[in-house]
């Protein structure tokens, strides 16, 4: 299968890391669209959301986007578990544990500042392949599910979308990815069906 084409972009619309991960599984509601066809693929994501691999390819690739899959299948059902006031399965919190534990974290260290103990952490190493850039993944999502704000997980209003976010709204009540995307093309077919026709570029009637 060919690669996910250079017009085609990823969404940085989720508020987390690890649910725009979630998210490059495309219009889950109905036909799902994959967007990791190849391992570059992934390689690209991983750079894309700020996580550089320093490993040239290699043939464990194949087996990291194995991994990338598996782990966001298992991220997406405990996130919409938790969000739901459920617990996720102990197969998918062990997905999740499993893929966190494949790079260090940043090690919390003692220091002086001015004369008194301060906290300070050592800077944990970049990832070294994409399964470790997928660890990163992973502990933001560890780091999400126990938190309160796992409970204003949405999924886009959109019947076309799906797309997982955090709904970070004064009043808590986001329905769209974005307005960009799913709010305007709601707005447009609400118009189109009151009025029997499209919306004007210009804004007008």
């Amino acid at each position: 299968m060919a690669s996910m084409s250079s017009d085609d972009v990823w969404l940085r619309c989720g508020g987390r890391l690890c649910l725009d991960f979630v998210n490059t599984l495309r219009n889950r509601a109905r036909v799902p669209r994959e967007t990791l066809v190849v391992p570059e693929d992934l390689r690209r994501w991983l750079e894309w959301a700020g996580i550089a691999v320093t490993a040239r390819p290699a043939a464990r690739d194949a087996d990291a986007l194995a991994l990338a899959r598996k782990l966001r299948d298992a991220l997406d059902r405990a996130v919409l578990a938790a969000a739901d006031g459920a617990l996720p399965t102990p197969a998918d919190l062990a997905v999740l544990n499993s893929t966190a534990a494949a790079h260090p974290l940043p090690t919390p260290q003692l220091t002086v500042v001015n004369d008194k103990l301060a906290h300070t952490t050592t800077p944990a190493p970049a990832p070294a392949d994409p399964a470790a850039g997928l660890a990163l993944v992973a502990q933001d999502a560890v780091a999400l599910l126990p938190s309160p704000e796992v409970r204003r997980v949405r999924v886009c209003g959109a019947d076309d979308c799906a797309v997982r976010f955090v709904d970070r709204s004064p009043a808590h009540n986001r329905r769209w990815c974005s307005m960009e995307r799913c709010g305007n093309r709601a707005k447009a077919r609400r118009h189109v069906a009151r009025t029997g026709r499209a919306p004007r570029a210009d804004g007008g009637g």
